[in-house]
């Protein structure tokens, strides 16, 4: 079977039909999928009915993947563990969570623009988010394309930020959105990193900004003209010619490169329907500072 491909702009975001991911999937099929990831960015697979193991065969696909959370599971039990990310509003009773959980108030920053786990010395090439029950209202997924944001820029730009290295912390994002109770175990594990603040996409050859609300600072700038130019760049990839809506459906999967694209969580009740999702992170192959060629001072 070939799949079929109907793209949502001619370069960003597409679904993706006549193939179920709950089977072995031949190489050809797999070939074409591939293709049109690197091509579009974010990819929306309709219908399809996943178990766990299911959901995890596809995305391992793609590479590594992730197992350790952010949050201390100790200090914050979930329902689900090791590879999956619990992308919802239930505690780990299976209930819907309390105002003021420590779950809710962390995952309030799921609100900001950002691009997972590039906070991590070794960040994400790409999420697969399956959703098993969606709020009626609500709840959508915003993404920004970080490479055509890069194209529009002007040339006095891209030149002006060529080879700059940016510190992204799980905790800038945080503070922002009022978060900021991270316990000794979660700081001591999740420090600040380098990350390149442009990056080349391998399969492609096209530029990229890399920027996400963990970015807290500018290597070599006052802080102060640092964070200006990192929301000013924030700022520029998330004009509406550059973003694409999600509005979920029930048993749908969606892919998307955290490489090149930034997404953010829109808001529904979240006190009252339940919004039911798992998170599946694929790590890349290294740092960006590392694949750009970029030497980072210890």
């Amino acid at each position: 079977m070939t799949i079929t491909v109907c793209a949502v702009t001619p370069g960003f975001a597409a679904e993706v039909g006549d193939v179920d991911l709950s089977r072995p999937i031949d190489d050809a099929d797999f070939a074409a999928i591939k293709d049109a990831f690197w091509k579009y960015a974010v990819l929306i697979f309709p219908e399809q009915h996943l178990t766990p193991a299911q959901h995890l065969a596809f995305s391992a696909k793609f590479g590594p993947v992730e197992k350790e959370r952010t949050l201390d599971p100790k200090a914050t039990p979930s329902r689900l563990t090791g590879e999956f990310a619990d992308i919802s509003n239930l505690a780990a009773d299976g209930k819907i969570w309390g105002e003021t959980s420590r779950q809710r108030m962390y995952k309030a920053g799921n609100k900001l623009w950002h691009t997972d786990s590039s906070f991590k010395r070794l960040p994400s090439l790409c999420s697969l988010l399956y959703s098993r029950s969606i709020a009626p209202l609500g709840g959508h997924t915003e993404f920004a394309d970080q490479r055509a944001a890069y194209d529009a820029l002007s040339d006095a730009m891209k030149n002006r930020l060529h080879g700059l290295i940016v510190e992204h912390w799980i905790v800038h994002s945080r503070r922002r959105s009022g978060f900021t109770e991270f316990n000794e175990e979660e700081m001591a594990r999740l420090p600040p990193v380098p990350q390149a603040l442009v990056r080349t996409i391998p399969q492609t050859g096209r530029k990229s900004l890399y920027v996400a609300s963990h970015a807290g600072r500018v290597f070599g700038m006052p802080d102060a003209e640092g964070r200006a130019l990192i929301d000013e760049l924030i700022a520029h990839v998330t004009r509406r010619e550059f973003v694409y809506t999600h509005r979920w459906r029930p048993n749908e999967l969606v892919m998307w490169d955290n490489r090149c694209t930034m997404h953010r969580g829109t808001d529904y009740d979240d006190l009252r329907w339940i919004r039911d999702m798992q998170r599946v992170t694929i790590s890349d192959i290294a740092n960006s500072c590392e694949q750009e060629g970029i030497a980072v001072a210890a």
